[in-house]
């Protein structure tokens, strides 16, 4: 009763306090925070159900119908029929038919996330068991970022999606992310900007996004890669270009890619604790 409670004023609470994060009990998409994210919701939400529902409607109604009608209190002498051509061939079509109409708006999508426009900032992702590395290469900033352990939660941060070192982005502006994997198969996702490339070693993979708009937004390592596999979130912060640029300017200073012997004492620290 309690937990009916806590979900009925869960959602009657604004519904933009948690769209950039999963929530209990949802049963539809993030709420999209990109044109590409807007374009997938579109096709699922009015053309992908739609057509499930009246196919799946159809189905169990022919089932029903076919119980009763052909119910062996109603028919003591079983049919010989063996084929009816008329059939195989409307219910050849038809499927074919419904996939064509489902096929092309589901190539525009596809292409329209595989085009990607000139970039206003580039970032690299790489993968790593069991944490994300990333790059801005026109910035000289490189730094690592890690799950927050439940012990050092701070009030507001969710628990397995909060990480120590964030990504920043302007709003409505493009980004271009190069992904790839140091070890194994990772995947780079974020659900509010429909993105998702897996992380191959010795290869890069592009995507983008375009953020429409300002917030906090987390994301998955969406590809099986080990024991850890469930603790490599990915947090991306969307604010003003004011904001941005002073970011840039903290972040030269505290992750500039020159200051290895930091980094190598983090990464020395993090065996060190896994040993354990």
């Amino acid at each position: 009763m309690y937990r009916f409670i806590v979900n009925i004023i869960f959602l009657l609470m604004p519904f933009n306090l948690y769209a950039e994060q999963p929530k209990d009990w949802q049963l539809g998409f993030q709420k999209a925070a990109s044109k590409s994210m807007e374009d997938i919701v579109w096709f699922h939400d009015y053309m992908l159900l739609p057509i499930i529902t009246a196919i799946t409607a159809f189905v169990l109604f022919l089932v029903i119908y076919a119980c009763i009608r052909f119910r062996a209190s109603r028919n003591p002498v079983a049919s010989t029929t063996s084929h009816n051509t008329l059939i195989e061939i409307i219910w050849t079509l038809v499927p074919c038919l419904i996939l064509i109409v489902m096929a092309v708006p589901s190539f525009k999508v596809l292409y329209s996330q595989d085009e990607i426009p000139s970039a206003d900032v580039t970032i690299k992702a790489i993968g790593y068991q069991w944490y994300w590395g990333y790059e801005y290469p026109d910035e000289n900033i490189e730094f690592d970022s890690y799950m927050i352990e439940d012990k050092d939660l701070q009030p507001g941060q969710p628990r397995l999606l909060s990480v120590d070192n964030e990504i920043f982005v302007p709003v409505n502006k493009v980004v271009k992310v190069l992904i790839t994997a140091n070890d194994v198969l990772h995947a780079w996702a974020l659900p509010s900007f429909g993105v998702k490339r897996d992380a191959v070693p010795g290869r890069i993979n592009e995507t983008w996004f375009k953020a429409d708009r300002t917030g906090t937004f987390y994301g998955q390592c969406s590809e099986l890669c080990g024991i850890k596999h469930a603790f490599m979130p990915i947090t991306v912060n969307v604010v003003s270009e004011e904001e941005y640029e002073k970011w840039l300017v903290e972040a030269k200073e505290k992750f500039a890619k020159n200051n290895d012997v930091e980094k190598n004492i983090m990464i020395a620290k993090k065996v060190l604790e896994e040993k354990k």
